[in-house]
């Protein structure tokens, strides 16, 4: 009898695994966990204020020419909202509020970051995903910052809403009202749920920053030159921060493109070899 019974309980296993192996079923309780986020990437370098502008702070024409830029600069005025103690990026959050001038719209950034060790990438989308940035979350865009000598995953959350067309943003208290009304939940959670609402209502404007964005091509890519007038370290005139990037969702082209652009910049004598800290520097000095 024991072994009857023994040999029914192989035969009930057998099948079950046959079941698994042909259907991929599995026992409430045991779903796959979601797959890491796929992300974009932004080549990003600095370019030697010296070198590429004007004394009328402009692009100097060989630089329009190499990136064959046609249009005058857009102007954008940009702020981050933080805490006097910068606890949201001492987290590892950014929050940008933005207004171009040719759009009728604020537009707002939620952005969580990650340190790429050693060029780690996967690591880094682990330890995403570990804490819930992961494909199955749409709300929030994946992307692989790559500068001169690192590189950050980020996670950016955008929002929108309706403005008046021009140059001007609302006032700080009325700014603060709309990116606390539209806090992410992950941001909201942050260190226990409602930190990043707690934080934020203590939160200021550091900025703005008057910017100016030309747009161009370089190998193929929609490439951008983005000047930033930034508070000098000493509050007695400004700092110019200028950074040339472009995006593709193809790591391979990111690589191509991005060593072709750092031998032309290298060549020009334009490039600053460093990596670029106006976020930073904008939180530090305003």
């Amino acid at each position: 009898m024991k072994r009857k019974a023994k040999t029914t309980k192989s035969i009930v296993i057998a099948a079950l695994s046959a079941v698994i192996m042909l259907t991929g079923w599995q026992p409430a309780g045991k779903a796959e966990a979601a797959a890491n986020a796929v992300p974009s990437y932004e080549v990003k370098f600095l370019l030697n204020a010296d070198r590429v502008l004007n004394q009328d702070q402009t692009l100097q024409d060989q630089v329009k020419e190499a990136f064959r830029i046609e249009e005058p600069a857009a102007r954008m005025l940009v702020e981050y909202f933080d805490s006097e103690s910068l606890d949201l990026n001492d987290s590892g959050w950014n929050v940008r509020f933005r207004k171009k001038e040719d759009k009728k719209k604020y537009e707002m950034t939620y952005k969580k970051r990650y340190a790429i060790v050693n060029g780690d990438i996967n690591a880094a989308l682990d330890q995403a995903n570990r804490d819930g940035f992961s494909a199955a979350d749409t709300n929030y865009d994946a992307e692989i910052d790559w500068g001169y000598g690192k590189q950050t995953l980020s996670f950016s959350n955008d929002k929108e809403v309706s403005a008046s067309k021009g140059l001007m943003l609302p006032s700080e208290k009325d700014a603060l009202e709309i990116l606390v009304n539209n806090i992410p939940g992950k941001l909201d959670k942050t260190n226990g749920s409602g930190w990043g609402t707690a934080v934020l209502k203590k939160s200021y404007a550091h900025g703005p920053v008057s910017v100016s964005k030309y747009s161009g091509t370089f190998d193929g890519l929609k490439t951008d030159i983005e000047l930033w007038p930034i508070a000098s370290a000493d509050g007695n005139g400004t700092e110019n921060i200028i950074e040339i990037s472009f995006k593709t969702d193809d790591y391979t082209t990111a690589a191509s493109s991005r060593t072709k652009l750092l031998h032309l910049l290298e060549g020009k004598g334009w490039l600053v070899p460093a990596d670029s800290l106006k976020t930073n520097l904008v939180l530090e000095r305003y």
